[in-house]
């Protein structure tokens, strides 16, 4: 399974950044003679209420997608890595500092912190990937400090700390291979999220704004044809479920294999 999902995600990775090479419709187009064409040898995956082919669209926006997902995650995680094991190295005033910092976070549901953020500005793609990264660096951060306070108490830990030797040295040396295994799990589970999050902004008129486009603003631009024309918002949706299934899948994944290592 965990090959079969890294299968699906390098194939879409490769259709939205180099489909376009051998797709020659412009996602752009519009063209009165094909409105809400279904699946056809002309347009594969048919048009949309403007003439405009769904693949080509679908290719495009795979690379806002893509990007939103990507970006955010690794912004995210390192932000929740950074703070999560300064909070279980140090102790003391910083870990309590960080615990006030997350509690306030917590305070508000993400979405809705999302929501609140984005009425306020002009999305656009790397707009999105900040405040969906200010927002969504809790869960690894907390994470990341549970095991920070594990590799803390480790007898070599504390000789290191006797003998003085460089905090951020310790920090990189020791704990960020022991911390790996748990950022990549929530790097995963980040791109998902991440893309979610996205497509249900662009859902409801709060994401990417027009000219540019992203899986969610296509599917977005369907729901009001879906009873006549079901292609405009299925083939975005099933990309959205692929993506998001096949993380979820690599997730577990490397989730079982630090579990068995922990066992060992």
């Amino acid at each position: 399974m965990p090959r079969f999902s890294i299968f699906i995600l390098l194939s879409i990775f490769i259709f939205s950044f180099f489909g376009s090479v051998f797709y020659g419709l412009d996602a752009y187009v519009l063209d009165s003679n094909a409105i809400l064409v279904p699946p056809s040898l002309e347009h594969f995956l048919g048009t949309d209420r403007l003439g405009r082919d769904i693949l080509a669209r679908l290719i495009e926006g795979g690379k806002t997608s893509l990007l939103i997902g990507v970006g955010s995650a690794f912004i995210a995680s390192i932000i929740g890595l950074l703070l999560g094991s300064m909070a279980g190295y140090f102790k003391g005033g910083v870990d309590k500092g960080f615990i006030i910092l997350v509690d306030l976070f917590l305070t508000f549901p993400t979405f809705f912190l999302l929501l609140a953020l984005v009425s306020y500005v002009n999305a656009s793609s790397w707009v999105l990937i900040v405040i969906i990264s200010i927002t969504g660096w809790m869960t690894t951060a907390r994470l990341i400090r549970s095991e920070s306070f594990k590799i803390t108490s480790q007898p070599y830990i504390k000789i290191l700390n006797i003998a003085k030797v460089d905090k951020l040295k310790i920090l990189f040396k020791y704990y960020a291979p022991l911390l790996a295994p748990i950022y990549f799990v929530s790097f995963t589970f980040g791109v998902g999220g991440a893309i979610l999050a996205e497509s249900g902004l662009s859902f409801l008129g709060l994401g990417i704004v027009a000219p540019q486009m992203s899986w969610g603003t296509i599917l977005s631009s369907g729901k009001d044809v879906v009873e006549i024309a079901w292609w405009v918002s299925f083939f975005p949706g099933l990309m959205i479920f692929l993506v998001t299934f096949s993380l979820i899948n690599i997730s577990n994944y490397l989730q079982q294999l630090t579990n068995k290592k922990e066992i060992k």
